[in-house]
């Protein structure tokens, strides 16, 4: 009869210590950075999250610890993949031009006239921007961004390539390649013509200063007309 008492209070105690023990570890478990997400997802999600982030509250309320709680992690997680915002931004801009590309190179196969593909071309351009005016304005911020990081340089440079095939095909002359690397004048400027046309007319729509200019045209007229009209009114193919 006395062993009983000294079987109990050995019990109790080492049912204490496996409680009190597995408290910490339930702890650890669930301040992990990568919770809810698996090691190789993390990295995509707080991707996701920061471009929801950049279109919601623009390039200004893009920071670190914004992307982590939109993410649902810790804040050190964004950190530890990008090492910092410069490299998260990078990041996310050469998501940017990705999608930017696959737009062009959908608008451009839709047509098989010179013309028509640049017209084509052109109007996507601007509604990529219109559809993600947030992502197309941080793919043009520069000092943000790091354009010597890898995936970023081969994006960014990808469009350009882009712009400069389309620019030739409206010039029935192949631009890529050696030819890119050894543009004459004349490519050069047909080049930036292009680009400035379209890329100045979908900043000024962005920025709403082309309001004034189309509430003085008739009823209904929208701003893909007037880019239209704009382009016919070159003479060439846009090839953008």
């Amino acid at each position: 009869m006395a062993g009983k008492p000294k079987e109990n209070k050995v019990s109790r105690p080492a049912r204490t210590r496996a409680r009190t023990a597995a408290k910490p570890a339930a702890r650890r478990s669930r301040s992990t950075e990568d919770t809810p997400y698996h090691h190789g997802a993390l990295r995509d999600a707080l991707l996701q999250a920061a471009a929801r982030v950049l279109e919601r509250d623009g390039l200004a309320g893009l920071t670190l610890r914004a992307v982590a709680r939109e993410a649902g992690v810790s804040h050190a997680a964004p950190t530890h993949h990008f090492g910092d915002l410069t490299g998260l931004l990078s990041e996310l801009a050469a998501i940017g031009y990705r999608m930017f590309n696959a737009a062009m190179v959908a608008a451009n196969n839709s047509e098989a006239h010179p013309l028509m593909k640049g017209m084509a071309s052109a109007k996507a351009y601007v509604a990529f921007a219109q559809a993600h005016p947030g992502m197309y304005g941080l793919m043009f911020r520069n000092e943000r961004l790091d354009m010597t990081r890898p995936s970023l340089h081969e994006a960014a440079t990808a469009s350009f390539a882009g712009l400069a095939r389309g620019v030739g095909a409206g010039r029935q002359e192949k631009i890529s390649g050696a030819a890119l690397e050894a543009l004459s004048l004349d490519q050069a400027a047909a080049i930036a013509r292009a680009w400035s046309l379209v890329h100045g007319f979908t900043m000024l729509l962005l920025d709403g200063r082309l309001k004034d200019i189309l509430h003085r045209l008739p009823e209904g007229t929208a701003p893909v007309q007037l880019l239209e009209a704009m382009l016919r009114s070159t003479g060439r193919p846009p090839g953008v």
